[in-house]
């Protein structure tokens, strides 16, 4: 019995013009934007498929997202497929919790808007850095990590990518040190904060405050956590997780190779570019891999599975 994950990229992936297909073209597509402008009060559509600076900026990044990730899934459910389980990496896990059933669609756009601006506001811009650490394994970036301060593992992308973040001079020093272990290469990445580093704890807690005027549900279907990597079922669980979140390490790559282990074998990415195609390429060549960043791939999708 073949198994379905609803999969979602995060920061980082988004592209002008991403859902404009979507909006102009579906009826449930242009209600999601156009409700996110009511909610949030600024143009959805024209952040998202107008040439501007703000779509690179984290407070808007994070609701242009997430509201694209959702018109696309919401339009690739109404043709019929459904997942079994559902992920997202770092932001991405606000689209799988409305997938799940988890979040209302508004909530989860209205909460990663107020999680945007409190992780933009958390270091000032210039103070933090994150840096790509490529072709080391993680055991040894733990182990060089270990001895030093104010840096910390944001990501397990997939073997052979690890993302490290916290102080821009620490981050900058890891970098040195890793390439001294046997790092390929260290890429500083052009980020606006410490992403998922203890930086941002504080950012983390004042998202407690937010979430506590949020209503969550049981998930209908079981998400993967990124603290955890492990499915969460009970709603009580949620918010303390999406918390930490903010500034703990995103195990993707466990959370991917926990689905599968649980036979999950096909992966729809949804939500522009392929950068989890790509990590799921390395985790495992065994399962089938789809996208939805386009309306036409919606029947390319259908076709696929049917």
């Amino acid at each position: 019995m073949s198994k379905i994950a609803f999969i979602f990229p995060g920061q980082g992936a988004q592209v002008c013009g991403m859902g404009k297909d979507f909006y102009e073209q579906t009826e449930i597509g242009r209600r999601i934007f156009d409700k996110a402008t009511e909610l949030l009060g600024f143009s959805m559509p024209q952040l998202c498929f107008e040439k501007n600076d703000k779509l690179d900026i984290t407070e808007y990044t994070q609701a242009a997202m997430v509201t694209a990730g959702i018109a696309m899934m919401r339009v690739l459910m109404e043709k019929g497929i459904r997942p079994d389980v559902t992920a997202g990496l770092s932001l991405g896990e606000y689209c799988a919790l409305a997938a799940a059933g988890v979040m209302s669609d508004e909530d989860a756009i209205t909460t990663v808007r107020q999680r945007g601006i409190l992780m933009q506001e958390a270091v000032p811009v210039g103070v933090g850095g994150m840096a790509a650490i490529l072709a080391l394994d993680a055991a040894k970036i733990e182990e060089v990590l270990s001895s030093m301060e104010g840096v910390w593992i944001a990501n397990y992308n997939c073997p052979g990518q690890i993302v490290i973040s916290g102080k821009k001079e620490a981050v900058e020093e890891a970098c040195e040190k890793l390439k001294a272990a046997g790092a390929k290469r260290a890429i500083m990445l052009n980020v606006s904060g410490p992403f998922h580093s203890k930086m941002l704890t504080e950012a983390g807690e004042k998202l407690g405050k937010v979430l506590e005027g949020v209503a969550v549900s049981a998930p209908q279907i079981p998400y993967a956590a990124n603290v955890t990597a492990s499915y969460i079922t009970k709603a009580e669980d949620v918010k303390p997780l999406l918390v930490e979140q903010v500034s703990s390490s995103v195990r993707w790559q466990q959370s991917v190779e926990m689905m599968i282990a649980d036979g999950v074998d096909t992966f729809i990415e949804i939500g522009p570019g392929k950068t989890l195609t790509g990590f799921m390429k390395k985790i495992s060549r065994d399962v089938k891999t789809l996208n939805v960043e386009k309306l036409e791939d919606i029947d390319k999708v259908v076709e696929a599975l049917s």
